[in-house]
């Protein structure tokens, strides 16, 4: 086997020569390349230590003296000759600036000529040379001898001899040929196993007989009139004819793919790829129906998979062609059943409808239904109809688009099919004037579009017809017939349940979202402390309780709120409405939060109450959650409460984010456990975020990750106003979430202390006059003069009742904002009350006179006592 591996004649053999040569001339090259690199590498060390040895003589002591001495050569000679054994360079010449020598290994040579270059060395230079020297062919190098002024008084050369420096590299060549001779040795070695591994997989075979085997292989393999496939271990396809390639329609690039990845049926796929024994297996492939006989390669010892034949069985095809029909249209139904209708929606619904039939039965498909219908209503018989829906194998086609609105005429099969609620085929459709006369031109171009059949199909619910589908075939032939008229019809019916539930469910959300709409805010009142924006998304099915509203109190104070009622629908959008109302009138109390919360939380109580059945139990309990916040731009504070409701987010002005850590009360309706506050001081610019558990909670992740994704998004808007915040935030829900999202976005503002005057007032009448004069100075420093004498009543009659009824201390401020606030504080609870004195009491008409002079008035009470305040538009 190996002296056949090594002959010329076959295959593997010429492949051994080759390798064999290519390793030799590498080896060859290998050692050249050494020893040239040896000698260079000798060389250099050469000229470095004869320079390396002429710098040292040049500038030992004495050396200089020596060149002045009277002789020279007796003081220079034996220096240099110590020098030169003991650097092992082969000689050591000291000569005059004219070049005659003083030294030399040979002493015949002394007083003689220098051999080489000088004249660079002499202008105080170094002069590397080879040369041909008196002792043979030589490295030297010439360097200056300099006096201690910088004069050149000689020179000094040293050197060594060719045959002294080639000496290194004949001491290697040895080595280096033993080590090729070697490396030659192990390469052919190797190459002959590979030889020896190749000549078994050719058999020995030469490059003609190899040439000739594959020529007749492969005219046999791509003509036979069978397919034939060589599939491999793992499914991989090795090898297919031609024949093969026709019968299942494979890419160009095949070989090498996996079966399963090459567009097949999976029946066909599963059997190339399992290599299992087949015969005449039959099976449908495109539109033939093919007989597949399969068998293993590895019978005899062979390598992994199998060998594939097939066979066109045309004589079945048409019976084949019918029962796939048959199949395809249950197929269809199935589809229908379970692909129409999956959501609410009546456009979607439509468009399922289209995308279900093209191109499975019609190449072109459309869906016209009344306006009536997509608004959830019933539809109104001879209004017109809006496209809703098409699909098509392709775009661009001349129908009307989805969208337009469109009359049908009289005579289109449209109108007849609403007008009889049958459906109607035409099977030609350039023979039916009909349809012609329902718009001339655009006909024409769906004619020359290729579009040539039709069937209209009514969209029956019931008794109402919602609209019709139309079906449009180009690519194939043949007309609609009677059969698809048929499955038509099934599917349309299929359908028109589907697009009459979403009508239904349309109609019912519609007046859900009505009630709900009706009961938010539609703008937010004016106040000059927030700086707000806010979003509310409603559920993607149905609507919720989410509700949110800013309340401007006394002082220039707002109150923000937001809550969130338990469940979906109508209730749950008359319990917000309701939980809002009371929220605005106890607001009006200016009640702290936990208060209020506590209000909120009886009422919710006594409408679970209210709606208990006539046998004791409850036909649908309340809950609600809620978080209610007042922020005061002079303290610059905060206070906040919650019920059972998500914490509100904290955006500092430096664009860091946290949850304040407000007490956690229990949801509204549960009663029992009061509310905590808390109380929080913000610098100006900060922006408090508030919002419902829809923002920060659904079914794929729980509140810890919402609230950590809330606050990822939050700190990406450094400095970002409340508008572009709420964007930000929103930017990662769905368009259309599963539960309600309220979302306030607050930024403060502070009122600055040049708009804020107060004074303590002593519990004395004579006080009020000073009063008057510190607020007609205070008004004239902001150029108010205009309120001047109203203002004085004011607060000489709150001034005047403090000091009467209340209890000391007594203190005075008034707040220029949107309005001019007067605020008179003592430390009675004692709420005065609006009365008509009668014509012969003294009094009592003081409130009475503020009521008339100011826009709004009122009391509010704090932990010491209570304040009375008035509020005056500015000129």
């Amino acid at each position: 086997m190996l002296r056949s591996a090594v002959t010329g004649r076959s295959v593997a053999g010429q492949v051994f020569l080759l390798q064999v040569v290519i390793v030799l001339l590498l080896v060859v090259a290998a050692v050249v390349a050494q020893v040239l690199q040896v000698r260079r590498d000798s060389d250099t060390e050469a000229q470095n230590r004869s320079l390396a040895v002429a710098e040292t003589f040049a500038n030992a002591p004495g050396t200089v003296a020596g060149l002045r001495a009277p002789n020279p050569t007796a003081v220079l000679q034996p220096k240099a000759e110590a020098v030169r054994k003991a650097t092992g360079v082969d000689f050591v010449v000291v000569m005059n600036t004219d070049g005659i020598r003083y030294t030399h290994p040979k002493p015949d040579r002394i007083g003689k000529k220098f051999v080489g270059t000088i004249g660079p060395a002499v202008a105080g230079g170094i002069v590397t040379e080879h040369v041909n020297g008196t002792i043979g062919p030589l490295v030297q190098v010439v360097v200056p001898v300099k006096d201690t002024s910088g004069t050149v008084v000689g020179l000094v050369s040293a050197g060594i001899t060719t045959a002294h420096v080639g000496g290194a590299a004949a001491q290697q060549l040895p080595l280096l040929l033993a080590a090729a001779a070697v490396a030659l040795a192990l390469a052919t070695g190797g190459t002959a196993l590979v030889s020896r591994r190749l000549l078994r997989q050719t058999r020995g075979l030469g490059p003609y007989e190899m040439t000739r085997m594959y020529e007749h292989h492969d005219a046999v393999l791509h003509s036979v009139r069978e397919g034939v496939l060589i599939v491999g271990d793992g499914g991989r396809l090795l090898l297919a004819n031609d024949e093969a390639h026709r019968l299942l329609d494979l890419p160009e690039d095949a070989e090498r793919r996996s079966v399963l990845e090459l567009g097949l049926d999976d029946e066909t796929a599963a059997l190339l790829a399992s290599g299992r024994v087949a015969t005449d297996e039959v099976h449908l492939v495109k539109d033939r129906l093919l007989a597949i006989n399969q068998r293993p390669t590895d019978l005899r010892g062979g390598p992994a998979g199998s060998v594939t034949t097939l066979r066109d069985s045309t004589e079945l095809r048409a019976l084949s062609g019918r029962a796939e029909v048959a199949r395809e249209r249950l197929n269809m139904l199935y589809d229908a059943g379970v692909g129409i209708g999956t959501s609410l929606d009546v456009t979607r619904t439509a468009q399922e409808l289209a995308e279900l039939a093209v191109p499975r039965f019609a190449d072109f498909a459309t869906v016209d239904l009344f306006d009536a219908v997509l608004q959830g209503e019933e539809p109104r018989p001879g209004t017109a109809l809006r496209r809703t829906a098409g699909a098509g194998v392709r775009k661009e086609a001349p129908l009307y688009p989805v969208g337009e609105r469109i009359r049908f005429v009289a005579t289109s099969p449209q109108a007849r099919s609403l007008t009889t609620g049958q459906s109607v085929v035409v099977p030609v459709l350039r023979d039916a004037p009909g349809w012609r006369a329902q718009d001339l031109e655009r006909t024409d171009q769906v004619l020359e579009y290729g579009i040539h059949s039709m069937i209209t199909v009514p969209l029956r619910a019931g008794s109402l017809v919602l609209g019709v589908a139309n079906f449009w075939r180009s690519e194939k032939p043949e007309p609609f017939d009677s059969e698809e008229l048929a499955l038509a019809e099934e599917l349309v019916a299929r359908a028109a349940v589907s697009i009459d539930n979403a009508r239904r469910y349309t109609r019912e959300h519609s007046m859900a979202v009505a009630l709900q709409r009706s009961l938010l805010p539609r703008t937010l009142p004016e106040q000059g402390a927030l700086e707000i924006a806010y979003r509310y998304l409603p559920a993607q099915a149905g609507v919720g309780g989410d509700w949110f509203d800013v309340l401007p109190l006394s002082g220039a104070r707002v109150a923000l709120v937001v809550g969130d009622v338990v469940g979906h629908g109508l209730h749950a959008a008359a319990t917000m409405g309701r939980l809002r109302t009371a929220v605005h009138n106890f607001s009006a109390l200016d009640l702290p939060p936990d208060e209020l919360l506590s209000l909120l939380d009886e009422l919710v109580g006594r409408i679970d109450q209210d709606e208990t059945s006539a046998d004791g139990t409850a036909a649908m309990i309340t809950g609600a959650t809620c978080l209610y916040a007042v922020y005061d731009p002079v303290a610059r504070r905060c206070t906040l409460a919650r019920a059972g409701h998500p914490p509100p987010a904290l955006v500092h002005p430096d664009g860091s984010v946290e949850f304040p850590d407000v007490p956690a009360g229990p949801p509204l309706g549960l009663g029992g456990l009061p509310f905590e506050t808390a109380e929080l001081e913000l610098a100006e610019g900060s922006r408090l975020v508030l919002y419902t558990d829809g923002l920060v909670e659904d079914r794929d992740r729980d509140i810890d990750e919402g609230l950590e994704l809330l606050g990822d998004s939050l700190r990406r808007t450094p400095g970002a106003s409340p508008e572009e915040t709420c964007r930000t935030v929103l930017e990662r829900l769905p368009a259309r979430p599963s539960d309600d999202v309220a979302l306030i976005v607050a930024r403060t503002r502070v009122l600055d202390t040049d708009r804020v005057a107060q004074w303590q007032v002593p519990s004395d009448p004579a006080a009020v006059s000073q009063v008057r004069s510190s607020v007609t100075a205070q008004l004239a420093a902001w150029g108010l003069e205009e309120l001047d004498f109203t203002t004085e009543l004011i607060l000489s009659e709150l001034v005047t009742n403090a000091i009467r009824y209340g209890r000391g201390p007594i203190g005075v401020r008034l707040l220029r904002d949107r309005t001019l606030i007067c605020e008179v504080s003592d430390a009675s609870t004692t709420s005065p009350h609006l009365r008509y004195a009668a014509s012969t009491d003294e009094g009592g008409r003081g409130l009475f006179l503020v009521a008339q002079l100011a826009d709004r008035w009122g009391t509010r009470y704090t932990p010491q006592g209570k304040v009375i305040w008035a509020e005056q538009p500015l000129p």
